[in-house]
């Protein structure tokens, strides 16, 4: 039976009979292979819908759609411990665990998690965001059952991208060394690790991963031991006759038992090869080929496009009870497109990247796996031999920037504010303590929506605030980025320009690269008029001066645009505690250790007496929602902070 292909997005809901008879898994075990692949078909068919309702994570859950089938019919999840790596591809694992009819409100305000998520389903064994991850987890519970004398079996899933990071080859080797019983299964959609799927290499892998072989070949382990040389003989044979058809080496070497490549999207293959895997004892590798986004036709011809999606409707159908059958309705975004489209700061930064190129050939782009979604195409194209993409590794790509300072270039290396938090030893260790002239672009900094807390740049300011050296810039709109990223570039030292996640206030943004913004100087954007008590001060670092501009208005305050964490101004601030009776900072990062926390340092250190209301991201891990939305919870918008001023105000004339 052929794949569903599809050419389109349903734009509504499809018909999925079979589909919506499982409430969980279980149901898959009975089920033949024919009635599996209508299964197949009709998750892919709500797959697509449903994603183009809510938008989010698209070609790796297109990918697996079969993978996710066989696992879960293979294993007695959620007693079986499921591992997924990262979470992209973890959209077919909710629809089949009880989470079909909800699956419109991913992403969304109050809606499911972008990822997997441990309180959200039992069958959600890890809380993931992050890659590479999965064999680490996976590895700690097959130990633990292990301990506990319990017979479960642990799978996880991991893409051949995840793999490219360090710790997931730390994790494996630590698997071979404990002969933990763990199944690891890769799931290879882009990197030419293996070329050999075809009739010999399905044969014989039919033939590895056979009950009656992998007897055999124990049995004849026990036989050739009384003989020697003859085990080892037999071990370079067998090892030499895989290596020719198969990357079977590199894993054996580290402990794990090799099979495959199969063919992912194959449900007869993906059943016998899992039937016969899950009962082995030992580490199992399971190498599997997918296509991203299979089935659905403009992804698999573009899927870097079709990695993740916007949605299609203008708002997502409210999701219905849980267990419903009651089909989602949907409504056709009719919004006419905004005359002006502000470029988001990921734009600004790659077309200074590549504007400084031009004038400074000692530039290099570093980059852990984010070419795209920081905008480093471009100068990619432009400079081939100056860009580095490391793959995903956070810490190689800081040390591979502190060796390249130490020989006088100019590195940039273009990460996420959540991306940077794993390679923070390296930015103390190898960059700050020798005071090394590295550029890091820090992007998606603050709230950054949908995708959730483990993809919040919450942190950032208090973990760097405190490394010593280290320059911190936080631009209020995107004329300022680019002139900070000039700023923070011609600085000799390490230096950091953070961003948030897409389109500022829309301000105009010069081509040249001579404005600079002085290091450690605030810009008074409003000066309160009232001459009366009490007068307040808005001390604003970065995205929050946009909100900080209207409270200025309602309230008549002062608005000082901070635009540096480290060093503050430390006169502009003193000024404002002498002429002032209420400072407020506002930052769109946790209070704690934040640059809020600078300033009452630095106040405290004067012996200054004034009083101070830090306004931040709370002591909490924000859920996901759109920006906007999460804001408006953490009290950030024009009315909460308005709001948290007059409640002080009002505190301290009672």
């Amino acid at each position: 039976m052929s794949m569903k292909l599809f050419d389109e997005i349903p734009t509504q809901r499809p018909l999925t009979p079979l589909l919506d008879t499982l409430e969980s898994p279980e149901g898959l075990r009975g089920m033949s292979l024919a009635q599996q692949r209508q299964v197949a078909d009709e998750l892919r068919a709500y797959l697509l819908y449903s994603v183009g309702c809510s938008g989010g994570h698209f070609g790796a859950g297109l990918g697996v759609i079969e993978l996710t089938v066989a696992l879960h019919r293979a294993l007695e999840t959620p007693h079986d411990r499921l591992v997924w790596d990262v979470g992209h591809q973890a959209y077919p694992h909710k629809i089949l665990t009880g989470r079909r009819e909800t699956l419109a409100s991913i992403r969304q305000y109050g809606g499911l998690a972008a990822f997997p998520r441990r309180l959200e389903s039992p069958f959600d064994t890890f809380g993931v965001g992050h890659s590479s991850t999965s064999i680490s987890a996976a590895l700690g519970m097959a130990l633990s059952a292990r301990a506990k004398g319990e017979k479960r079996r642990v799978c996880a899933v991991i893409g051949d991208g995840a793999l490219t990071a360090g710790m997931a080859f730390e994790a494996l080797a630590h698997a071979g060394h404990v002969n933990a019983n763990l199944l690891v299964v890769l799931n290879d959609n882009e990197m030419s690790i293996s070329e050999n799927v075809g009739g010999m290499a399905s044969y014989l892998t039919r033939i590895l991963t056979s009950k009656p072989y992998a007897a055999m070949r124990e049995n004849g382990k026990r036989v050739l031991s009384h003989l020697p040389g003859a085990l080892e003989f037999a071990r370079r044979t067998e090892e030499h006759v895989k290596g020719m058809i198969s990357p079977a080496t590199l894993f054996e070497e580290m402990g794990f038992n090799y099979l495959g490549p199969i063919d992912g999207h194959d449900l007869g293959a993906l059943n016998q090869a899992l039937e016969a895997v899950r009962d082995l004892d030992g580490p199992q590798f399971l190498h599997v080929r997918t296509r991203k986004g299979r089935g659905f036709r403009p992804a698999e011809a573009d899927p870097i496009g079709f990695h993740a999606i916007t949605k299609l409707e203008k708002t997502p159908p409210a999701p219905p009870e849980m267990g419903s059958t009651t089909p989602p309705t949907s409504q056709v975004d009719k919004t006419p497109a905004p005359a002006f489209k502000p470029r988001k700061y990921c734009n600004v930064f790659g077309d200074w990247l590549c504007d400084m190129a031009a004038e400074d050939p000692r530039l290099i782009g570093i980059t852990p796996a984010m070419g795209e979604g920081s905008d480093l195409i471009r100068f990619s194209q432009i400079y081939p031999e100056r860009y580095f993409d490391v793959a995903i590794a956070e810490q190689h790509a800081v040390t591979l920037a502190a060796g390249m300072a130490c020989e006088a270039m100019k590195p940039v290396v273009a990460i996420y504010s959540t991306f940077l938090q794993r390679g923070y030893d390296q930015l103390i260790h190898d960059v700050a303590v020798q005071h090394l002239d590295v550029t890091f672009a820090i992007d998606r900094a603050g709230l950054v929506g949908e995708d959730g807390p483990t993809h919040h740049g919450a942190l950032d300011l208090s973990f760097l605030r405190c490394v010593p050296g280290m320059i911190i810039l936080a631009p209020a709109d995107e004329a300022e980025c680019r002139a900070m990223l000039s700023t923070a570039y011609h600085h000799d030292g390490p230096a950091a320009v953070r961003y948030p996640r897409g389109t500022g206030p829309g301000s105009d943004i010069p081509r040249t690269l001579e404005a600079r913004v002085p290091i450690g100087k605030a810009e008074r954007r409003r000066e309160a008029t009232a001459e009366q008590a009490p007068r307040v001060a808005l001390l604003a670092f970065g995205s929050l001066n946009t909100p900080a501009e209207d409270v200025a208005e309602r309230l008549d305050a002062t608005h000082l645009n901070m635009r540096s964490v480290k060093p503050l101004d430390r006169e502009a601030i003193l000024a404002a505690a002498e002429a002032h009776d209420l400072l407020v900072t506002l930052e769109e990062n946790v209070v704690a250790g934040g640059a809020g926390s600078a300033v009452n340092e630095l106040l405290a250190a004067e012996g200054i007496q004034v009083q101070v209301l830090n306004l931040g991201i709370p002591d909490a891990f924000v859920e996901h929602g759109k920006p906007a939305e999460l804001l408006r919870d953490c009290g950030l918008d024009a009315d909460g902070i308005e709001a948290a001023i007059r409640i002080r105000l009002n505190t301290n004339n009672d």
